[in-house]
């Protein structure tokens, strides 16, 4: 996981192939004012998913308590705050059900092992590893969610 401000972006990009592109597209568009919906960037192996609404109780947000095998999520707050939680997949025993292919994400009982706050200006980087459970707290969000394909 990586969590830093938006201004300091770039310096990620080596960290995979495809983060090129999907930086190239952040870094040079106007996100803010962007409707809320699916993006393809690159086809499938990159797209970006607006989104604007309310945080949740930190209850509903575990209920989602996930991770993904097929995207890295790199996650950016445009307006409002948010609250994540977070726990290494390695160290999660409870998975609730089964891993989904065609919606990528596999859900996890267990507790995260930390929270933190991420504020309009700032992005996180979940990798397959990361079990992630954002959008908690109250208030207006909009953020954009860049899925990059592994592989």
């Amino acid at each position: 996981m990586v969590i830093d401000k938006l201004s300091e972006l770039t310096k990620y990009v080596q960290l995979h192939p495809r983060f090129a592109k999907a930086m190239d597209y952040i870094v040079t568009t106007n996100l803010i004012s962007l409707e809320p919906g699916t993006i393809l960037v690159d086809g499938e192996d990159i797209k970006a998913i607006v989104m604007e609404g309310h945080c949740v109780a930190a209850a509903e947000s575990l209920a989602g308590f996930e991770c993904h095998n097929t995207y890295i999520d790199i996650q950016i707050v445009l307006q409002g705050k948010e609250t994540v939680g977070w726990r290494a997949r390695t160290n999660c025993e409870q998975p609730k059900g089964a891993y989904s292919e065609e919606k990528d994400v596999l859900f996890y009982a267990d507790a995260p092992t930390l929270f933190f706050e991420l504020q309009a200006g700032m992005f996180s980087i979940y990798f397959p590893s990361d079990v992630h459970a954002p959008m908690i707290g109250d208030g207006a969000i909009k953020k954009v969610v860049m899925k990059v394909r592994v592989k």
